[in-house]
């Protein structure tokens, strides 16, 4: 047995063995200080699932608005109506935004906002209808959960309803935004007003039966226990292995600046680190990790390619949730750059689509 994994032998074992790590396995993952061994597991998992190829894609984001009347208290972005700093763009500058998106050669437009109070359902079918009429060859990407849970109450419907309307006006993904972590106790404490983890399961579910693929996201590095982030990690394991509808995870560290819990240090690059680890080993259904560069920074992201990484996410050129919570990323990462990242780690840069087919491989 490869002496790099002292203490991770077991888990070693079972992936050799074909036998799927549990519970106990992904705590000894976080407990373990054994950051090389942990890098050459969650190695050998990329590997298995997609060789070396790291991908990317040519995206934009349009955070069409910002009121919102949830106001989680570890969200800097959301403000209430009227209040200094607060916006919602008109369906006409989002299409505009969007066509000129287009023009950069954008290949997905990744659209959320907030919990908006005054807007009707009408506005966000128009708005997906415009974009489609102006870049139609452009995949949207739109709305999380939380958006889906709120619109279905609003109309009053069943949220696969709302979910067919949207497609019908050009809607191809979900974001996995919304998902936090699904323990009832850290929802209680640090989004009291949204909607449960049971329900963001249930309406990608949903979305997942439909046809409608989706991204999963995971928040760390607030107030969840190591069980608690196991258990979220399984649960999106269990859903995927019922609808196999989800494409990659997420993993986002907390930015604490301008929220309600300042007083918490952000999560250390080795805690970034050892939570896209394990959950490379543990959700052995997943094909795709993404170490987002806006929220750990690129240098960690880079870092994140030796531990089990393979999406870079995009471009993203305008992205204001993570940096109204104080994140010093840039805004925008051009192609050449992503490229360079991924060559300094020894991998094979490729530009994706919103379903990771192969646009370009460098």
């Amino acid at each position: 047995m490869n002496s790099i994994v002292a203490g991770l032998e077991k888990i070693q074992s079972k992936m050799e063995n074909g036998v799927r790590l549990e519970k106990e396995d992904g705590l000894a993952l976080l407990e373990s200080k054994n950051y090389l061994g942990l890098g050459y597991l969650a190695n050998e998992r990329r590997r298995q699932a997609c060789g070396d190829a790291v991908y990317f894609n040519n995206n934009a984001h349009i955070n069409y608005s910002n009121v919102c009347k949830v106001r989680c208290g570890f969200c800097a972005f959301g403000k209430d109506p009227g209040e200094k700093g607060s916006y919602t763009m008109s369906i006409e500058e989002i299409a505009e935004k969007a066509e000129a998106y287009g023009a950069q050669g954008v290949t997905e437009i990744h659209i959320v906002g907030g919990i908006h109070p005054e807007l009707s359902f009408s506005y966000y079918v128009r708005m997906l209808k415009e974009i489609k009429a102006r870049v139609p060859w452009v995949s949207l990407k739109a709305f999380t959960a939380a958006e889906y849970d709120y619109f279905a109450r609003l109309e009053n419907v069943p949220v696969e309803r709302i979910l067919q309307e949207l497609r019908e006006a050009g809607l191809n993904f979900i974001p996995g935004g919304g998902a936090e972590n699904f323990s009832p106790r850290v929802r209680r404490i640090i989004c009291p007003g949204k909607l449960s983890g049971e329900r963001w399961l249930e309406i990608h579910r949903a979305a997942h039966k439909m046809g409608i693929p989706s991204n999963a996201n995971l928040l760390f590095g607030i107030i969840e226990t190591d069980e608690e982030l196991v258990d979220h990690l399984l649960a999106l394991r269990r859903l995927q292995d019922e609808t196999g509808g989800f494409y990659a995870l997420i993993p986002t560290a907390f930015h604490p600046k301008h929220t309600k819990f300042e007083d918490i240090p952000m999560a250390s690059a080795l805690r970034t680190l050892k939570v896209i680890a394990t959950a490379r080993l543990l959700l052995d259904n997943f094909r795709y990790i993404k170490a987002y560069w806006v929220s750990s920074s690129p240098q960690v992201a880079q870092m994140a390619l030796s531990f089990g990484a393979n999406d870079l996410d995009g471009v993203v050129r305008e992205e204001k949730i993570y940096h109204m919570a104080g994140a010093d990323s840039p805004q925008m990462q051009t192609a050449e750059e992503l490229v360079r990242l991924i060559r300094e780690a020894g991998l094979t840069a490729v530009e994706r689509d919103t379903y990771y087919n192969v646009i370009k491989r460098y």
